[in-house]
């Protein structure tokens, strides 16, 4: 018998790699069989065939064997079957295996998809080749004759797994097989076009050579590098995968494997659109709707009449986004390729009905994705957007995004639709949706150079000077209200005359504030979320007020009325309302610190906290949240933050244990950001600001904050904001004086202590 395929220097090869090592190693996996297959006497009337994917013949190193043992009848088929199986699962290759008649193979795949697609791809290893003909031609002519079953099956299945998977071609760590796009579209492809003639056409078929190579040898590389069968190439991976296939870098690689996941999905949508079309036919006879222009729509499908002027219409691109996406219909494909080929360039002074059609396009968000993309899929979106054109497919590779540059421009400027009633100029909302981030593509700071690529937009489009230096401001300033929000004291005057300082309006203001909303939802589920949306209406309430009354401060009072009744009472206390933790206690160093471990131990997230001392007492009123503990068992998170504040808690000794716990359990899939701490004696008039920012561990907070207490300062506000893998933490401290820290060797001492705390496990 010849070695196991598993311990083979063919997967130590490097010269060997993508679909090159998937074919060898299918090869030698085919040879190793045949070889095991030959070993077993009693082969007559049993064959062992493969299916699946191995069938197919793009076996990856991480897949399954998917192995079927066809008999007729055979008495002795269970020891045979002992006899191939036992040599493959000491090999320690992951088995898919089945023993059938090949009546028992066909009456199953007449109600399961699965094995009536896998079935298709059968091919014979070793053993009697009449039975795999057999079963091959009875499979097809069940799955042709049983098409209109099985293609709703396969549908449903399609579009459950894209809600399940997402999109390979706009998330930062997709799924390369089930994601929609992906490899499993392309063999659903596969067996549709077995079904039924003309659901997908030769060029389409001839269209997907190319992105199964691309993505097939991503999916091998991936296996190869981590040794698992998983399908997701997440951040940790990319690199070792890009080079591995001689990419330049990863962006180079997520880049190629985003063009070709928009290739699979855009043939995919086609041929599940004719699909659908087939049935509804047989139902009812379609209306053809004309909508101008030489447009019609008919069986939900938008096509041109004879008369279309194409060639005479620099406009009709937009007119058909628009036509399409308003009417839910899909744009056909010749459709399609006729605006590329035949549609005039745009002036460079756009006619004021495309500006119109566009903004109106835009504003019925989410249904404006799917047809601008349609455009983009043939480059007319590039050549409306020359600016467009180096953000097409960008990776953005941190833990913040979800999606590509190109997408996450889309999906922001859809959730800017969906709050457009809120402002004065839903326009520019959605422009500046579109357009805030499109200095992505550009060498620099991103906000900056999307400034001057906005306005040039903005310009040809045919917008007024200050409708230009609006989008531009929106463009520049996209980041402050969440950086100031999540960072900066809100009760302090220098912080709301800052960002007075940088907007020019309360109506662009009011814009900016919905941008910041749109983005942060855009960007992902950890980007928005109730205290952040507080924080940020907080911030533009304030400076909206400032600007109206010409510089008056619009304050919350802090500590409050009710508060100094519970000061006043001078007894302890530890109370929470919701998401709100009041704290009173006599007044001593480290008393932030102890609550914040308390917290810590139970999951418990500080996202904001205000401090005050009151003779004897400190009062400490935090914004929290997260934490099992929270809502299953506050009673013991309270008290555990009592038995801390008195000293009978070992917070740092119980931290070290659960980091310690933790780190071997948590799974993190981008690289974390080097610590660092920023000390600024500007942003207060009565305190210090001490920024961290570095990678999230187990009682962070308390560390740092037990820190801050070494040196004997005093913390009277703080802003926690967890993103991602990382923190970005500010606190607004004193010194032992009660007065800001001036002193160099003072501060230098502070940025030690502060980041051998990030360093360090409790």
């Amino acid at each position: 018998m010849n070695a196991v395929p598993a311990t083979s220097a063919l997967l130590a090869d490097r010269s060997l790699v993508g679909t090159d090592l998937s074919r060898a190693y299918t090869a030698e996996i085919d040879v190793w069989l045949e070889s095991v297959v030959e070993g077993v006497e009693e082969v007559r009337g049993v064959a062992l065939a493969a299916v699946g994917g191995y069938g197919r013949g793009s076996l990856s190193i991480g897949s399954d064997l998917d192995l079927l043992l066809l008999h007729n009848d055979s008495g002795h088929v269970a020891e045979v079957a002992e006899r191939i199986w036992y040599p493959i699962w000491d090999s320690g290759m992951k088995l898919g295996h089945a023993v059938r008649t090949i009546d028992e193979a066909i009456d199953l795949a007449a109600d399961d998809l699965d094995t009536a697609t896998s079935l298709l791809d059968i091919r014979l290893i070793g053993g009697d080749a009449r039975l795999v003909d057999e079963l091959a031609k009875k499979a097809r002519d069940l799955w042709c004759s049983n098409a209109d079953k099985m293609l709703g099956l396969l549908v449903e299945s399609v579009r459950e797994r894209h809600d399940a998977a997402g999109e390979v071609a706009f998330l930062l760590e997709p799924d390369l097989k089930l994601a929609r796009g992906g490899l499993r579209d392309i063999d659903s492809l596969h067996w549709i076009d077995q079904a039924e003639q003309g659901l997908l056409e030769a060029t389409e078929r001839s269209e997907l050579v190319e992105p199964h190579r691309v993505l097939l040898s991503a999916r091998i590389e991936l296996h190869r590098l981590s040794g698992q069968s998983g399908n997701q190439l997440l951040l940790q991976d990319q690199d070792e995968v890009s080079t591995a296939l001689s990419y330049a870098d990863a962006d180079e690689l997520m880049a190629a494997v985003a063009s070709a996941a928009r290739s699979v999905a855009w043939i995919m949508d086609a041929v599940l659109h004719r699909i659908h079309v087939r049935s509804t036919r047989r139902r009812w006879r379609p209306r053809v709707r004309e909508f101008g222009h030489g447009i019609e729509i008919a069986d939900e499908t938008l096509r041109f009449g004879e008369d279309a002027p194409v060639a005479q219409d620099p406009v009709m691109p937009l007119r058909v986004a628009y036509i399409a996406a308003s009417e839910d219909a899909f744009i056909e494909r010749g459709v399609l390729d006729r605006l590329a080929v035949e549609t005039p360039p745009m002036p460079d002074q756009w006619p004021d009905e495309a500006r119109e059609i566009f903004v109106d396009l835009l504003l019925l968000g989410y249904e404006a994705i799917r047809v601008v993309e349609a455009l983009d899929q043939v480059d007319l979106i590039s050549r409306l957007f020359p600016e467009w054109t180096p953000n097409r497919n960008r990776p953005q590779r941190n833990v913040y995004h979800r999606y590509t540059v190109d997408r996450h421009l889309l999906e922001a400027a859809a959730e800017a639709a969906a709050i457009a009633d809120r402002v004065e100029r839903p326009d520019l909302l959605v422009l500046g949706g579109l357009f805030h981030d499109i200095g992505k593509g550009y060498p620099g700071d991103h906000s900056e150079v999307g400034v001057g690529l906005t306005r040039s937009i903005a310009a040809r489009m045919g917008y007024p000077p200050a409708d230009i230096e609006t989008l531009g401001m929106l463009v520049r300033h996209h980041l402050l209200l969440p950086d100031v929000a999540s960072r900066r004291d809100l009760d302090a005057e220098e912080t709301i005359r800052f960002v007075a300082e940088q907007i020019d309006s309360v109506g662009t203001l009011e814009l900016l504030g919905a941008l910041t909303e749109a983005d942060s939802i855009a960007t992902s589920k950890a980007a928005w979320g109730g205290w952040k949306a507080e924080l940020v209406k907080k911030l533009v309430n304030r400076t909206s007020h400032f600007l109206q009354t010409g510089g008056t401060m619009l304050t919350s009072q802090f500590p409050t009325e009710k508060h100094y009744e519970l000061l006043a009472e001078g007894t302890e206390l530890v109370q929470f309302d919701g998401h709100e933790l009041t704290v009173i206690t006599p007044d001593r160093p480290g008393a932030f610190s102890r609550v914040a471990g308390a917290l810590a131990l139970h999951g418990v997230e500080i996202l904001g906290a205000q401090l005050h001392t009151e003779g004897s007492l400190s009062l400490q009123v935090l914004r929290v949240g997260g934490g099992v503990g929270l809502d299953e068992r506050p009673q013991r998170v309270q008290d555990d933050v009592r038995l801390s504040l008195a000293g009978g808690l070992a917070v740092r000794a119980r931290l070290l244990k659960r980091a310690r716990t933790y780190r071997f359990q948590r799974v993190t899939t981008a690289r974390p950001s080097e610590p660092e701490v920023i000390i600024d004696n500007d942003l207060s008039s009565d305190a210090t600001v001490i920024e961290v920012r570095g990678p999230d561990s187990i009682g962070l907070l308390y560390r740092i904050t037990s820190a801050l207490d070494d040196l004997d300062l005093d913390i009277h506000s703080a802003k926690v904001q967890t993103l991602g893998d990382d923190v970005v933490d500010s606190f607004y401290v004193r010194g032992p004086n009660g007065q800001k820290i001036l002193d160099d060797n003072y501060l230098g001492e502070i940025e030690i202590a502060v980041l051998t705390a990030i360093a360090s496990d409790a």
